[in-house]
Order: C-alpha cells, then sequence, then structure tokens
C-alpha cells in the first residue's frame, strides 16, 4: 500500500525546468485509447480505466474486463477497492472536526488512545504526515499470510494496532518521515472517539454525503462483497507483493504467466477490514474524480483550514524536495507542473486520483492488476503514460531513479 507512493514520486525527480506557453497538449482521444490498450496490453492488466477531465473536454478510457473469462468492459462506474486514497477521507475528516474545535492536531495521541508507544509525544499532526515513528503493521508478515490463507477474516483495529505495538518504534516521533497504516488506524479510533460514531458514519454524514459521492463507503467489517457493477482484483504470487513489494517474481512465475499457464490470483473477496481507516474504502472513477476536485479546489474545508491543509505538504526527504507529503495527501511536482494526488495499492487493485488546481486536469485511473510482472505498479504506469501525452513538461523526461 506505500509503495505506489514512493516509486510514483521517485519517477517523477529531476524534469525538465523549462516553462512552456501553454502546460498542455492538444487531446487527441484516439491517440490516448490507443497508448493506454497497448500499455495495458504489454502489462497484462485484465482490465482498467483511465478518466481524465481537462479544459479540453472529458475523457474516459475502458480496457479489457472486470472478470478474467469473461468480456464484461469496465466503466466510469465500476466499483473497485480504492485501497490507500482512503487516506485522504480519513485525514479529512481529522481536519474537519479539528476546524470545529473538537480536536486540536497538536493533541498527543495519548490523550485519545492509551497504550501507544510515545503516545505522549506523538501529536495528531505527526500521525497524518507519517511522521510518528510507529512500526507499520502491513509489514508484518501474519499480514499476507492471513490475506493469502484466510480471506475472510475479519480484523480490529485493535487486532492490527498489537502487531504494530509488539515491535519497539522505527525512530523518535518528528524525526524522520516513514509512509506506515498503523497512524491512520489510530487516526480512524479518534474519529470515532469523538464523533461517537463508526468511521464509515462519519465519512458518509460529512463527505459522501455532501458531495453527492453515491458509489463511495467503508464497508463494515464483516462485509466482503462488492455492491454491482463492480470488478473482480487480481494479483500474481502471494498478497506480501501488493503490502511491501517482495518477494519479487522469479523467472518461473514470469515465464508460466506470460505463456498463460499460470492465472493470476482473485483476491476479490478478501476481506479490507485490515486495511480499513488505511485503506478500506470502495467507490468508482466518477465519484473519485468528484473527490479529488473537491478536496484541492476548497470544498471541503473552511479558508483557513483548507490553507492550513495545502502547506501541511513538505518533502518526505530534504535530500528530495519534489519529493512530498502532507495530511493524507501527495504532491507531485516535474518542470512548471504540480498535481496534488494519492495513490492506492492492495491484493487485486492498483488506483491513482490527482488534481492540478492550475490547468485544471483530473486524472483517475485504476486497474483490477495490483503489480505487473516486471513487478510495477500498474495505475502508475498507464498514468505517466498518459501525463506524457497531455503536458508539453512530460513526466516521463525525468530521469529514472532507482524507487
Amino acid at each position: 500500500m506505500q509503495r505506489a507512493i514512493s516509486v510514483l514520486a521517485c519517477l517523477l525527480l529531476g524534469a525538465s525546468p523549462s516553462t512552456p506557453t501553454s502546460a498542455l497538449r492538444p487531446i487527441s482521444a484516439v491517440a490516448l485509447q490507443t497508448m493506454v490498450e497497448a500499455t495495458a496490453r504489454e502489462l497484462m492488466i485484465p482490465g482498467a480505466i483511465v478518466l481524465l477531465r481537462t479544459p479540453q473536454g472529458e475523457f474516459t478510457v475502458a480496457y479489457g474486463t472486470t472478470q478474467l473469462g469473461t468480456t464484461n468492459p469496465p466503466t466510469a462506474e465500476t466499483s473497485f477497492r480504492i485501497a490507500s486514497n482512503t487516506k485522504t477521507m480519513t485525514a479529512a475528516v481529522i481536519l474537519q472536526l479539528a476546524q470545529e474545535g473538537k480536536l486540536n492536531l497538536s493533541d498527543s495521541v495519548s490523550k485519545h488512545v492509551a497504550g501507544v508507544p510515545n503516545g505522549d509525544k506523538i501529536t495528531i499532526a505527526e500521525l497524518l504526515d507519517m511522521r510518528s515513528g510507529l512500526y507499520n503493521y502491513l509489514d508484518s508478515a501474519e499480514l499476507a499470510t492471513s490475506a493469502d490463507h484466510d480471506m475472510a477474516k475479519v480484523w480490529t483495529p485493535a487486532e492490527l494496532l498489537a502487531i504494530a505495538f509488539a515491535r519497539p518504534p522505527n525512530f523518535s516521533p518528528d524525526t524522520e518521515y516513514e509512509y506506515n497504516n498503523t497512524n491512520y488506524v489510530l487516526l480512524g479510533l479518534i474519529i470515532e472517539q469523538v464523533e461517537h460514531k463508526t468511521l464509515s458514519e462519519a465519512m458518509q454524514d460529512r463527505l459522501f454525503g455532501p458531495l453527492g459521492m453515491r458509489h463511495t463507503f467503508l464497508p463494515p467489517s464483516r462485509m466482503n462483497a462488492m455492491p454491482e457493477p463492480y470488478a473482480h482484483g487480481y494479483l500474481y504470487g502471494s498478497s506480501s507483493v501488493a503490502f511491501v513489494g517482495t518477494p519479487p517474481y522469479s523467472p518461473e512465475v514470469k515465464s508460466a504467466a506470460r505463456a498463460a499457464t499460470l492465472l493470476p490470483t482473485d483476491y476479490t473477496k478478501l476481506n479490507h477490514s485490515f486495511a480499513w481507516a488505511a485503506g478500506g474504502a470502495v467507490s468508482n472513477a466518477n465519484d473519485l474524480a468528484t473527490w479529488i476536485e473537491a478536496l484541492v479546489s476548497g470544498r471541503v474545508f473552511d479558508a483557513t483550514y483548507q490553507q492550513l491543509w495545502l502547506n501541511s505538504v513538505r518533502p518526505e526527504d530534504p535530500k528530495k524536495p519534489d519529493q512530498q507529503y502532507g495530511y493524507g495527501i501527495a504532491k507531485l511536482r516535474w518542470g512548471p507542473n504540480a498535481m496534488y494526488y494519492h495513490g492506492g495499492e492492495t491484493a487485486g487493485y492498483n488506483s491513482f486520483m490527482g488534481y492540478d488546481p492550475v490547468n485544471k486536469v483530473t486524472l483517475i485511473v485504476w486497474s483490477n492488476l495490483t503489480v505487473s510482472l516486471d513487478e510495477a505498479p500498474t495505475a502508475n504506469a498507464l498514468m505517466l503514460k498518459v501525463l506524457d501525452q497531455i503536458y508539453v513538461v512530460s513526466p516521463l523526461a525525468a530521469p529514472s531513479a532507482s524507487p
């Protein structure tokens, strides 16, 4: 779930600083369709959607099928698991509560949740921007083992935190950045304590309902199914490939998959209670476009908190100033361009949502194969090629750093 963001940022570092007269190229719907189809075939993706909005219009490109063995093309209304894009929603509820004076971002975690290592030193703000230092429960082998052998298992937040708290913190609070799902499980618990309702209800009442996002929800912990129409989700190898990016695919697996003698595992029915506030939501491309546009353009917070949210984005590493993360949001910079975004990676699905407020570009990408046989997050691969087609200064002009 954390790899998609770091890989993407690495690819975008160091792009040309030149400033064009117009940031966007003329967009060809035919060329866009051709590129998406060619890239998806190369990555062996069963199905994908690219939803692009610019001042030149809206373009939706569908590829493949929602389920292997069928000819059922996906649409912008097809539901899928959005994984870590959920973090933008959890963070938004926290900031709304702060805006209303129901909590302070400077509150210690221990004020709201007992038993957290360094809980009296970690603030809510440090949970939001991934600087708590806590161990990331998703790095543990037991999560992947469970996902591979018992897809119906229901995890409670307490069980997830127990995994994290059984390990020592990775570093002292606010001394480093580390993308971490434990932070967002804690934020979910804080929301429930302050709101006196479930996180699902809080998101519905505060975000999805007011914005008309009728196809977005955080499922109850025991719910494995998704609403029709939905995409099945696939992954070669263990779920640990999606969770932490290991182990790498063997030459035998790659060869068998390309020969179609090995099919990817269907993870559609994997219970995502293990992700919850960090990555458990379900949505579709149209709703995610509504969400990222509303979030970045100022329809979720008042003016003061909108500026606070925008200003929260800062370098993950001082040596890499263009690789930035803030309160549940990341920011891409290449040349003169910038896009606020988040990614989502889980067993079966990979996705990206981004909005460039200067050039009014919205981009949503999802695929139902998490990682290609070349071990690239599939939605990111598509996203970069879309940006290459539509911007005068391409992010692909950046030298590819090792992620």
